[in-house]
Protein backbone atom coordinates (compact mmCIF):
# COMPACT_ATOMS: atom_id res chain seq x y z
CA UNK A 1 0.00 0.00 0.00
CA UNK A 2 1.22 3.77 -0.85
CA UNK A 3 1.89 6.05 2.41
CA UNK A 4 -0.61 8.55 3.22
CA UNK A 5 -0.16 12.63 2.00
CA UNK A 6 2.59 13.60 4.86
CA UNK A 7 2.15 16.37 6.94
CA UNK A 8 4.22 19.15 7.10
CA UNK A 9 6.17 17.91 10.49
CA UNK A 10 6.74 14.36 8.79
CA UNK A 11 9.54 12.82 6.80
CA UNK A 12 8.14 10.47 3.69
CA UNK A 13 10.28 9.23 0.57
CA UNK A 14 9.03 10.35 -2.82
CA UNK A 15 9.26 6.37 -3.67
CA UNK A 16 6.35 5.54 -1.54
CA UNK A 17 3.97 8.03 -3.51
CA UNK A 18 1.73 6.90 -6.77
CA UNK A 19 1.19 9.77 -9.57
CA UNK A 20 -2.37 9.70 -8.14
CA UNK A 21 -1.25 10.51 -4.77
CA UNK A 22 1.53 13.03 -5.45
CA UNK A 23 -1.04 15.30 -7.89
CA UNK A 24 -3.24 15.27 -4.89
CA UNK A 25 -0.70 16.49 -2.73
CA UNK A 26 0.05 19.18 -4.52
CA UNK A 27 -3.28 20.10 -4.92
CA UNK A 28 -4.04 20.03 -1.72
CA UNK A 29 -1.26 21.46 -0.47
CA UNK A 30 0.74 18.85 1.36
CA UNK A 31 3.17 19.47 -0.22
CA UNK A 32 4.68 21.76 -3.18
CA UNK A 33 5.66 20.79 -6.46
CA UNK A 34 9.13 22.50 -6.13
CA UNK A 35 9.68 20.22 -3.32
CA UNK A 36 8.46 17.36 -4.99
CA UNK A 37 11.13 18.36 -7.86
CA UNK A 38 13.86 18.64 -5.63
CA UNK A 39 13.21 15.06 -3.69
CA UNK A 40 13.44 13.49 -7.42
CA UNK A 41 16.26 15.05 -7.80
CA UNK A 42 17.74 14.11 -5.17
CA UNK A 43 16.72 10.30 -5.48
CA UNK A 44 18.55 10.37 -8.99
CA UNK A 45 21.79 11.87 -7.47
CA UNK A 46 21.51 9.33 -4.52
CA UNK A 47 20.43 6.49 -6.73
CA UNK A 48 22.18 6.85 -9.90
CA UNK A 49 25.12 6.43 -9.92
CA UNK A 50 24.74 2.67 -9.32
CA UNK A 51 21.39 2.44 -11.68
CA UNK A 52 22.98 4.78 -14.21
CA UNK A 53 19.34 5.60 -15.79
CA UNK A 54 19.63 9.18 -16.97
CA UNK A 55 22.38 10.45 -19.95
CA UNK A 56 20.67 13.68 -19.10
CA UNK A 57 19.14 15.29 -15.66
CA UNK A 58 17.11 18.27 -16.73
CA UNK A 59 17.35 20.17 -12.71
CA UNK A 60 16.90 23.80 -14.23
CA UNK A 61 13.80 22.45 -16.59
CA UNK A 62 12.07 20.19 -13.51
CA UNK A 63 12.33 23.54 -11.04
CA UNK A 64 10.71 25.65 -13.36
CA UNK A 65 7.92 23.14 -14.47
CA UNK A 66 7.55 22.46 -10.27
CA UNK A 67 7.40 26.18 -9.65
CA UNK A 68 5.09 27.29 -13.02
CA UNK A 69 2.74 24.17 -10.85
CA UNK A 70 2.83 26.12 -7.96
CA UNK A 71 2.34 29.52 -9.15
CA UNK A 72 -0.99 27.98 -10.70
CA UNK A 73 -1.96 26.34 -7.38
CA UNK A 74 -0.63 30.03 -5.75
CA UNK A 75 -3.62 31.67 -8.26
CA UNK A 76 -6.57 29.19 -7.71
CA UNK A 77 -6.19 27.86 -11.13
CA UNK A 78 -6.50 23.89 -11.78
CA UNK A 79 -3.56 21.85 -11.90
CA UNK A 80 -3.59 19.09 -13.90
CA UNK A 81 -3.71 15.40 -13.38
CA UNK A 82 -0.44 14.94 -13.09
CA UNK A 83 0.56 18.11 -10.92
CA UNK A 84 3.87 17.64 -9.81
CA UNK A 85 4.62 14.01 -10.66
CA UNK A 86 8.82 13.62 -12.04
CA UNK A 87 8.68 11.50 -15.47
CA UNK A 88 11.64 11.39 -17.43
CA UNK A 89 11.86 10.36 -21.28
CA UNK A 90 13.41 7.91 -23.37
CA UNK A 91 16.38 10.02 -24.99
CA UNK A 92 14.88 9.22 -28.43
CA UNK A 93 12.09 11.97 -27.61
CA UNK A 94 12.84 15.97 -28.19
CA UNK A 95 12.72 18.50 -25.09
CA UNK A 96 13.83 22.24 -25.81
CA UNK A 97 15.98 22.70 -23.43
CA UNK A 98 18.10 19.12 -23.59
CA UNK A 99 20.17 17.03 -26.10
CA UNK A 100 18.22 13.81 -27.68
CA UNK A 101 21.50 11.60 -28.40
CA UNK A 102 19.26 8.36 -28.80
CA UNK A 103 22.76 7.43 -27.02
CA UNK A 104 24.71 7.31 -30.51
CA UNK A 105 27.46 9.76 -30.94
CA UNK A 106 26.23 10.56 -34.27
CA UNK A 107 23.75 12.86 -32.19
CA UNK A 108 26.01 13.07 -28.92
CA UNK A 109 25.56 17.34 -29.18
CA UNK A 110 22.41 17.53 -30.45
CA UNK A 111 19.96 20.12 -28.99
CA UNK A 112 16.33 19.34 -29.22
CA UNK A 113 14.76 21.88 -32.14
CA UNK A 114 11.57 21.14 -30.35
CA UNK A 115 9.53 19.25 -28.22
CA UNK A 116 7.67 15.70 -29.10
CA UNK A 117 4.14 16.00 -28.68
CA UNK A 118 3.97 12.89 -26.36
CA UNK A 119 6.30 14.87 -24.07
CA UNK A 120 4.25 17.85 -24.57
CA UNK A 121 1.17 16.66 -23.56
CA UNK A 122 2.53 15.29 -20.34
CA UNK A 123 3.83 18.48 -19.49
CA UNK A 124 0.62 20.11 -20.57
CA UNK A 125 -1.16 17.41 -17.32
CA UNK A 126 1.43 19.51 -15.09
CA UNK A 127 4.51 16.84 -15.10
CA UNK A 128 7.28 17.77 -14.00
CA UNK A 129 10.42 16.75 -16.22
CA UNK A 130 13.14 15.48 -14.30
CA UNK A 131 15.54 14.01 -17.92
CA UNK A 132 16.46 12.12 -20.50
CA UNK A 133 16.90 8.26 -19.94
CA UNK A 134 19.62 5.66 -21.56
CA UNK A 135 18.76 3.20 -24.22
CA UNK A 136 20.35 1.30 -27.05
CA UNK A 137 21.69 3.17 -29.44
CA UNK A 138 18.55 4.18 -32.14
CA UNK A 139 16.67 1.87 -30.08
CA UNK A 140 18.89 -1.06 -31.46
CA UNK A 141 18.81 -3.56 -28.98
CA UNK A 142 16.97 -5.90 -26.23
CA UNK A 143 19.34 -4.62 -23.05
CA UNK A 144 20.62 -1.13 -23.31
CA UNK A 145 24.49 -2.70 -23.46
CA UNK A 146 24.28 -0.92 -27.04
CA UNK A 147 24.26 2.58 -25.47
CA UNK A 148 27.35 4.67 -27.25
CA UNK A 149 28.26 6.49 -23.35
CA UNK A 150 27.16 4.04 -20.78
CA UNK A 151 25.22 0.44 -19.80
CA UNK A 152 22.23 1.24 -17.58
CA UNK A 153 22.56 -1.36 -14.78
CA UNK A 154 19.21 -3.45 -13.35
CA UNK A 155 18.00 -2.01 -9.81
CA UNK A 156 17.21 -5.56 -8.33
CA UNK A 157 20.47 -6.65 -9.21
CA UNK A 158 23.04 -4.07 -10.50
CA UNK A 159 25.22 -6.74 -12.47
CA UNK A 160 22.15 -7.91 -14.77
CA UNK A 161 20.98 -5.76 -17.70
CA UNK A 162 17.53 -3.87 -17.51
CA UNK A 163 16.70 -5.04 -20.88
CA UNK A 164 15.74 -2.78 -23.95
CA UNK A 165 15.35 -0.43 -25.36
CA UNK A 166 14.45 1.23 -23.09
CA UNK A 167 15.87 0.08 -20.36
CA UNK A 168 16.83 3.74 -18.78
CA UNK A 169 13.18 5.16 -18.08
CA UNK A 170 12.67 0.96 -17.02
CA UNK A 171 15.46 1.10 -14.71
CA UNK A 172 14.55 4.69 -13.19
CA UNK A 173 10.62 3.82 -12.35
CA UNK A 174 11.98 0.36 -10.88
CA UNK A 175 14.91 2.28 -8.83
CA UNK A 176 12.23 5.07 -7.56
CA UNK A 177 14.10 8.18 -9.11
CA UNK A 178 10.50 8.85 -11.34
CA UNK A 179 7.12 7.86 -10.70
CA UNK A 180 6.31 8.07 -14.39
CA UNK A 181 8.75 7.40 -17.75
CA UNK A 182 8.03 6.71 -21.36
CA UNK A 183 9.71 4.69 -23.81
CA UNK A 184 9.10 3.88 -27.16
CA UNK A 185 8.15 0.40 -28.07
CA UNK A 186 9.28 -1.23 -31.78
CA UNK A 187 9.53 -4.77 -31.16
CA UNK A 188 9.05 -5.31 -27.54
CA UNK A 189 11.41 -2.06 -26.06
CA UNK A 190 8.71 -1.20 -23.24
CA UNK A 191 7.32 -4.47 -22.40
CA UNK A 192 10.71 -6.20 -22.60
CA UNK A 193 12.73 -3.75 -20.06
CA UNK A 194 9.63 -3.80 -17.82
CA UNK A 195 9.60 -7.16 -17.36
CA UNK A 196 13.09 -7.61 -16.36
CA UNK A 197 13.07 -4.86 -14.11
CA UNK A 198 9.68 -5.42 -12.43
CA UNK A 199 7.31 -2.71 -13.67
CA UNK A 200 4.27 -1.95 -15.63
CA UNK A 201 4.94 -0.93 -19.08
CA UNK A 202 2.53 -0.76 -21.92
CA UNK A 203 2.47 -0.40 -25.67
CA UNK A 204 -0.59 1.31 -27.10
CA UNK A 205 -2.12 0.57 -30.37
CA UNK A 206 -0.35 1.95 -33.08
CA UNK A 207 -1.70 5.48 -34.01
CA UNK A 208 -3.18 5.94 -29.97
CA UNK A 209 -0.10 7.90 -29.13
CA UNK A 210 2.25 10.38 -31.38
CA UNK A 211 5.47 10.26 -32.63
CA UNK A 212 5.94 13.74 -33.52
CA UNK A 213 9.37 14.45 -32.72
CA UNK A 214 10.28 11.07 -31.66
CA UNK A 215 12.93 10.00 -33.51
CA UNK A 216 12.23 7.07 -36.10
CA UNK A 217 13.57 3.38 -36.10
CA UNK A 218 10.63 1.51 -37.85
CA UNK A 219 7.63 3.94 -38.73
CA UNK A 220 5.13 1.12 -39.55
CA UNK A 221 6.39 0.27 -35.97
CA UNK A 222 6.90 1.91 -33.30
CA UNK A 223 4.53 2.99 -30.58
CA UNK A 224 5.42 5.56 -27.75
CA UNK A 225 3.94 4.29 -23.95
CA UNK A 226 4.42 4.72 -20.37
CA UNK A 227 6.64 3.03 -17.16
CA UNK A 228 5.05 2.87 -13.82
CA UNK A 229 4.99 1.25 -10.22
CA UNK A 230 1.25 0.29 -10.82
CA UNK A 231 -1.32 -0.12 -13.83
CA UNK A 232 -3.21 2.83 -12.80
CA UNK A 233 -0.19 4.67 -12.66
CA UNK A 234 -0.16 3.54 -16.68
CA UNK A 235 -3.50 4.57 -16.72
CA UNK A 236 -3.21 7.97 -15.81
CA UNK A 237 -0.16 8.71 -17.99
CA UNK A 238 -1.90 7.00 -20.91
CA UNK A 239 -4.88 10.02 -20.27
CA UNK A 240 -2.59 12.50 -20.45
CA UNK A 241 -1.05 11.20 -24.05
CA UNK A 242 -4.44 10.75 -25.67
CA UNK A 243 -6.42 13.46 -24.04
CA UNK A 244 -5.84 15.96 -26.80
CA UNK A 245 -7.30 13.83 -29.35
CA UNK A 246 -5.21 13.72 -33.04
CA UNK A 247 -2.03 15.56 -33.12
CA UNK A 248 -1.99 17.00 -36.54
CA UNK A 249 2.44 16.69 -37.16
CA UNK A 250 1.43 12.71 -37.41
CA UNK A 251 -0.53 11.42 -39.67
CA UNK A 252 -0.98 7.75 -38.32
CA UNK A 253 -2.13 9.51 -34.76
CA UNK A 254 -5.61 8.47 -34.07
CA UNK A 255 -8.17 10.27 -32.01
CA UNK A 256 -9.05 7.79 -28.81
CA UNK A 257 -11.27 9.73 -26.63
CA UNK A 258 -11.18 7.09 -23.72
CA UNK A 259 -10.45 8.15 -20.13
CA UNK A 260 -8.42 4.67 -19.19
CA UNK A 261 -9.78 4.89 -15.70
CA UNK A 262 -13.05 5.29 -15.70
CA UNK A 263 -13.50 1.07 -16.01
CA UNK A 264 -10.24 0.27 -14.38
CA UNK A 265 -11.49 -1.71 -12.10
CA UNK A 266 -14.50 -3.30 -13.13
CA UNK A 267 -14.92 -6.82 -13.05
CA UNK A 268 -14.07 -9.13 -15.41
CA UNK A 269 -16.40 -11.93 -14.28
CA UNK A 270 -17.57 -13.73 -17.14
CA UNK A 271 -15.10 -11.91 -20.02
CA UNK A 272 -12.76 -14.68 -21.74
CA UNK A 273 -8.72 -14.38 -22.08
CA UNK A 274 -6.68 -16.56 -24.41
CA UNK A 275 -4.05 -18.43 -23.84
CA UNK A 276 -1.76 -19.95 -26.83
CA UNK A 277 -0.62 -23.02 -26.31
CA UNK A 278 2.35 -23.56 -28.33
CA UNK A 279 3.75 -20.04 -26.59
CA UNK A 280 3.24 -21.62 -23.67
CA UNK A 281 5.63 -24.55 -24.75
CA UNK A 282 8.29 -22.94 -27.23
CA UNK A 283 11.82 -23.38 -26.48
CA UNK A 284 13.37 -21.29 -24.64
CA UNK A 285 11.14 -20.45 -22.33
CA UNK A 286 12.30 -20.55 -18.49
CA UNK A 287 9.58 -22.26 -15.98
CA UNK A 288 9.88 -19.21 -13.55
CA UNK A 289 8.72 -16.92 -16.49
CA UNK A 290 6.19 -20.05 -17.44
CA UNK A 291 4.42 -20.22 -13.85
CA UNK A 292 4.00 -16.53 -13.69
CA UNK A 293 1.84 -16.45 -16.48
CA UNK A 294 0.07 -19.58 -15.10
CA UNK A 295 0.04 -17.67 -12.00
CA UNK A 296 -1.84 -14.78 -13.74
CA UNK A 297 -4.33 -16.78 -15.18
CA UNK A 298 -5.19 -18.53 -12.05
CA UNK A 299 -5.79 -14.77 -10.71
CA UNK A 300 -8.14 -13.93 -13.77
CA UNK A 301 -9.99 -17.19 -13.56
CA UNK A 302 -10.09 -16.71 -9.74
CA UNK A 303 -11.98 -13.20 -10.33
CA UNK A 304 -14.49 -15.24 -12.70
CA UNK A 305 -12.74 -14.98 -15.94
CA UNK A 306 -12.67 -17.93 -18.56
CA UNK A 307 -9.51 -18.77 -19.75
CA UNK A 308 -9.30 -20.95 -23.13
CA UNK A 309 -7.16 -22.05 -25.45
CA UNK A 310 -6.92 -19.78 -28.98
CA UNK A 311 -3.96 -20.22 -31.53
CA UNK A 312 -1.78 -18.09 -33.88
CA UNK A 313 -0.86 -20.30 -36.27
CA UNK A 314 2.01 -18.04 -37.88
CA UNK A 315 3.42 -16.27 -35.26
CA UNK A 316 6.67 -18.51 -35.21
CA UNK A 317 7.04 -16.53 -38.44
CA UNK A 318 7.22 -13.17 -36.53
CA UNK A 319 10.83 -12.71 -35.37
CA UNK A 320 11.99 -13.56 -39.19
CA UNK A 321 9.57 -11.17 -40.87
CA UNK A 322 10.16 -8.07 -37.97
CA UNK A 323 13.82 -8.48 -38.71
CA UNK A 324 13.37 -7.76 -42.32
CA UNK A 325 10.74 -4.98 -42.10
CA UNK A 326 12.23 -3.25 -38.92
CA UNK A 327 15.69 -3.48 -40.89
CA UNK A 328 14.67 -1.52 -44.06
CA UNK A 329 12.42 1.08 -42.31
CA UNK A 330 15.96 1.74 -40.20
CA UNK A 331 18.42 1.68 -42.93
CA UNK A 332 15.64 4.13 -44.46
CA UNK A 333 14.99 6.17 -41.50
CA UNK A 334 19.01 6.34 -40.78
CA UNK A 335 20.05 7.74 -43.86
CA UNK A 336 19.78 11.86 -42.84
CA UNK A 337 22.39 11.29 -40.03
CA UNK A 338 25.16 11.80 -42.65
CA UNK A 339 27.15 14.66 -40.41
CA UNK A 340 26.40 17.25 -43.20
CA UNK A 341 22.93 18.75 -41.65
CA UNK A 342 23.46 17.58 -38.43
CA UNK A 343 25.24 14.98 -36.65
CA UNK A 344 28.73 13.67 -35.59
CA UNK A 345 30.97 15.36 -38.18
CA UNK A 346 34.77 13.79 -39.46
CA UNK A 347 37.22 16.71 -40.23
CA UNK A 348 40.31 16.55 -42.49
CA UNK A 349 37.90 14.60 -45.11
CA UNK A 350 39.36 15.57 -49.21
CA UNK A 351 35.84 14.99 -50.20
CA UNK A 352 32.41 15.28 -49.15
CA UNK A 353 31.71 11.61 -49.61
CA UNK A 354 34.74 10.80 -47.82
CA UNK A 355 33.15 12.72 -45.15
CA UNK A 356 29.76 11.39 -45.23
CA UNK A 357 31.16 7.68 -45.07
CA UNK A 358 33.40 8.06 -42.17
CA UNK A 359 31.04 10.20 -40.48
CA UNK A 360 28.58 7.40 -40.22
CA UNK A 361 31.14 4.86 -39.60
CA UNK A 362 32.55 6.41 -36.15
CA UNK A 363 29.01 8.15 -35.42
CA UNK A 364 27.21 4.78 -35.66
CA UNK A 365 27.85 1.61 -32.81
CA UNK A 366 27.87 -2.05 -34.18
CA UNK A 367 24.26 -2.63 -33.68
CA UNK A 368 23.27 0.62 -35.72
CA UNK A 369 25.60 -0.06 -38.78
CA UNK A 370 24.57 -3.88 -38.45
CA UNK A 371 20.76 -3.17 -39.20
CA UNK A 372 21.54 -0.31 -41.34
CA UNK A 373 23.58 -2.36 -43.36
CA UNK A 374 20.99 -5.50 -43.27
CA UNK A 375 18.06 -3.16 -44.35
CA UNK A 376 20.32 -2.02 -46.95
CA UNK A 377 20.90 -5.14 -48.17
CA UNK A 378 17.19 -6.72 -47.78
CA UNK A 379 16.11 -3.60 -50.40
CA UNK A 380 18.41 -4.19 -52.86
CA UNK A 381 17.26 -5.22 -56.79
CA UNK A 382 17.05 -8.88 -56.42
CA UNK A 383 16.63 -9.24 -52.94
CA UNK A 384 13.34 -7.42 -52.16
CA UNK A 385 10.80 -9.63 -53.82
CA UNK A 386 12.77 -12.60 -51.75
CA UNK A 387 12.67 -11.22 -48.47
CA UNK A 388 10.86 -8.11 -47.84
CA UNK A 389 7.52 -8.86 -50.33
CA UNK A 390 7.09 -12.09 -48.14
CA UNK A 391 7.81 -10.02 -44.80
CA UNK A 392 4.63 -8.15 -45.80
CA UNK A 393 2.77 -10.66 -46.78
CA UNK A 394 3.40 -12.68 -43.63
CA UNK A 395 2.74 -9.31 -41.68
CA UNK A 396 -1.00 -9.74 -42.64
CA UNK A 397 -1.19 -13.47 -42.00
CA UNK A 398 -0.45 -12.33 -38.26
CA UNK A 399 -2.68 -9.87 -38.30
CA UNK A 400 -5.26 -11.89 -39.15
CA UNK A 401 -4.45 -14.39 -36.74
CA UNK A 402 -4.81 -12.00 -34.22
CA UNK A 403 -8.50 -10.94 -35.55
CA UNK A 404 -9.66 -14.69 -35.92
CA UNK A 405 -8.36 -14.80 -31.89
CA UNK A 406 -9.93 -12.09 -30.77
CA UNK A 407 -13.28 -13.45 -32.19
CA UNK A 408 -13.18 -15.67 -29.33
CA UNK A 409 -11.32 -14.10 -26.36
CA UNK A 410 -10.87 -10.24 -25.00
CA UNK A 411 -7.10 -10.38 -24.40
CA UNK A 412 -4.93 -12.90 -24.94
CA UNK A 413 -2.30 -13.86 -22.07
CA UNK A 414 1.40 -15.09 -22.44
CA UNK A 415 4.76 -14.42 -20.98
CA UNK A 416 6.65 -10.85 -22.11
CA UNK A 417 10.50 -12.48 -21.70
CA UNK A 418 11.51 -15.94 -22.38
CA UNK A 419 13.74 -15.33 -19.04
CA UNK A 420 14.72 -12.86 -16.23
CA UNK A 421 17.14 -10.30 -16.63
CA UNK A 422 20.90 -11.52 -18.01
CA UNK A 423 24.11 -10.39 -16.88
CA UNK A 424 26.44 -8.02 -18.84
CA UNK A 425 28.10 -9.71 -21.62
CA UNK A 426 26.05 -12.98 -21.46
CA UNK A 427 24.46 -12.98 -24.78
CA UNK A 428 27.36 -11.90 -27.18
CA UNK A 429 24.91 -13.76 -30.09
CA UNK A 430 23.33 -10.71 -32.06
CA UNK A 431 20.35 -13.97 -33.14
CA UNK A 432 20.63 -14.94 -29.43
CA UNK A 433 19.76 -11.39 -28.21
CA UNK A 434 17.14 -11.21 -31.27
CA UNK A 435 15.32 -13.78 -29.25
CA UNK A 436 14.53 -11.83 -25.91
CA UNK A 437 11.61 -10.24 -27.81
CA UNK A 438 10.09 -13.67 -29.21
CA UNK A 439 6.69 -12.98 -27.48
CA UNK A 440 6.50 -8.78 -28.01
CA UNK A 441 7.41 -8.51 -31.64
CA UNK A 442 3.94 -9.97 -33.14
CA UNK A 443 2.11 -7.44 -31.13
CA UNK A 444 3.92 -4.74 -33.21
CA UNK A 445 3.78 -6.52 -36.92
CA UNK A 446 -0.03 -6.73 -35.94
CA UNK A 447 -0.50 -3.17 -34.45
CA UNK A 448 -2.36 -4.36 -31.55
CA UNK A 449 -1.52 -2.96 -27.51
CA UNK A 450 0.25 -4.65 -25.31
CA UNK A 451 0.88 -4.64 -21.32
CA UNK A 452 3.79 -6.09 -19.31
CA UNK A 453 2.43 -6.87 -15.14
CA UNK A 454 5.13 -7.26 -13.14
CA UNK A 455 4.07 -11.08 -10.93
CA UNK A 456 6.84 -10.45 -8.37
CA UNK A 457 9.89 -12.63 -8.41
CA UNK A 458 10.84 -15.99 -9.52
CA UNK A 459 11.12 -18.70 -7.06
CA UNK A 460 14.84 -19.87 -8.35
CA UNK A 461 16.58 -16.36 -9.69
CA UNK A 462 15.06 -13.85 -6.86
CA UNK A 463 14.35 -12.03 -10.37
CA UNK A 464 11.66 -10.30 -11.21
CA UNK A 465 8.81 -12.20 -13.29
CA UNK A 466 6.25 -10.70 -15.81
CA UNK A 467 3.14 -11.61 -17.22
CA UNK A 468 2.11 -9.78 -20.21
CA UNK A 469 -1.57 -8.84 -21.66
CA UNK A 470 -2.35 -8.38 -25.72
CA UNK A 471 -5.69 -6.84 -26.96
CA UNK A 472 -7.08 -5.78 -30.06
CA UNK A 473 -6.59 -2.71 -31.88
CA UNK A 474 -8.18 0.61 -29.35
CA UNK A 475 -9.39 -1.65 -27.34
CA UNK A 476 -5.99 -0.49 -24.86
CA UNK A 477 -8.82 0.61 -21.88
CA UNK A 478 -9.45 -3.17 -21.46
CA UNK A 479 -5.88 -4.25 -21.19
CA UNK A 480 -5.65 -1.93 -18.17
CA UNK A 481 -8.72 -3.17 -16.80
CA UNK A 482 -7.35 -6.87 -17.09
CA UNK A 483 -3.74 -5.64 -15.94
CA UNK A 484 -5.37 -4.42 -12.51
CA UNK A 485 -7.30 -7.40 -11.96
CA UNK A 486 -3.72 -9.21 -11.96
CA UNK A 487 -2.46 -6.60 -9.60
CA UNK A 488 -5.16 -7.25 -7.48
CA UNK A 489 -4.17 -10.48 -7.24
CA UNK A 490 -0.64 -9.49 -6.49
CA UNK A 491 -0.05 -6.37 -5.57
CA UNK A 492 1.69 -3.33 -6.81
CA UNK A 493 5.11 -3.35 -8.05
CA UNK A 494 7.86 -1.59 -4.99
CA UNK A 495 10.67 0.09 -5.80
CA UNK A 496 13.56 -2.53 -6.02
CA UNK A 497 15.33 -3.43 -2.52
CA UNK A 498 18.43 -1.11 -2.08
CA UNK A 499 16.69 1.92 -3.65
CA UNK A 500 13.82 2.36 -1.49
CA UNK A 501 14.27 5.05 0.71
CA UNK A 502 17.49 6.16 -0.40
CA UNK A 503 17.34 10.04 -1.15
CA UNK A 504 14.40 12.01 -2.67
CA UNK A 505 12.93 12.58 0.82
CA UNK A 506 9.66 14.88 1.35
CA UNK A 507 9.40 16.85 4.22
Amino acid sequence: MCAAAPNAASTTSLDQFSARQIAAGVAAGDFSAVEVARAALDAVEARDGEVQAFLQVSADLALAAAEATDARRAAGEPLGPLAGVPVAFKDNMNLVGTRTTCASRMLENYESPYTATCVQRLLDAGATPVGKTNMDEFAFGSSTESSAFHPTHNPWDTERVPGGSSGGSAAAVAAGEVTVALGSDTGGSIRQPASLCGVVGMKPTYGAVSRYGVVAFGSSLDQVGPFGRSVEDVALAMNALVAAGHDPWDSTSQDCPVDFLEHLDDSIEGRCVGIVPALMDAEGLTQEEKNAVLLAAHALEEQGARVVEVELPNIASAIAAYYVIAPCEAFSNLARFDGVRYGYQESGCATLAEQTSLSRAHGFGEEAKRRQMLGAYLLSSGVYDTYYYPAQQVRTLITADYARAYETCDVILMPATPRTAFRFGEISDPTQMYASDMYTISNNIAGNGGISVPMGLGAVSGLPVSAQLQGPAFKDRSLLTFARAIERAVGTAPVAPGFAGKGGELR
